[in-house]
């Protein structure tokens, strides 16, 4: 009888832990992600080096909109030269087209794949929820430097060229609007 019910205990619990893992398993890989520079993530960083390298890199900036998000969204710009190691500021646009208020919010990825390992965010609207009325548009900037480590790096110092690409989803249930454009720095116009 001992045995039965140590088979059934996991019976049950398997199922049960291997349903967390697969809710758990987004945040983590992102979380990894961020900590790795794994899959072109950018590193997140709470500001740039002191002093910056002599070397120039151009930055491109790309923008998508997934699903039915009836919003126009694009860089401010399209490329930046920037020294390695120097603090950047660039600005995405969004523009909610439709006649009601929607929500959206954004993913990124740096490529070539290893210069995410060497591309830090110091803010980012990134995975935070903008909500717009309809006609409404947003400003939204994003703080960042690359690594000066690119220079020297053997498999990374041929680069000269990345590129930061957003892409643009609609959000079922939005959180508070306050709440959103808050932690996002988000600047309406």
């Amino acid at each position: 009888m001992n045995r039965n019910r140590r088979v059934a205990l996991i019976a049950t619990v398997m199922p049960v832990a291997m349903l967390a893992l697969a809710y758990a398993s987004v945040p983590l890989y992102r979380m990894f992600c961020q900590a790795t520079g794994f899959n072109g993530t950018p590193l997140r960083a709470e500001k740039a080096p002191a002093k910056p390298g002599d070397e120039i890199v151009t930055v491109r900036f790309d923008s998508n909109i997934a699903g039915s998000l009836d919003w126009n969204f694009h860089p401010a710009q399209a490329t930046m030269q920037v020294r390695v190691g120097e603090q950047a500021m660039a600005y995405f646009k969004a523009k909610n087209l439709s006649d009601h208020q929607t929500t959206g919010s954004a993913i990124f990825n740096v490529t070539p794949d290893g210069a995410g390992a060497f591309f830090n965010k110091i803010q980012c609207f990134c995975f935070t929820e903008q909500t717009l009325k309809p006609g409404e548009s947003v400003d939204m900037p994003v703080v960042f430097f690359v690594d000066p480590a690119i220079a020297t790096d053997p498999e990374s110092k041929s680069i000269r060229e990345i590129t930061l690409s957003y892409t643009m989803y609609p959000v079922d249930k939005p959180k508070s609007v306050s709440q959103a454009k808050t932690a996002a720095g988000a600047v309406p116009n």
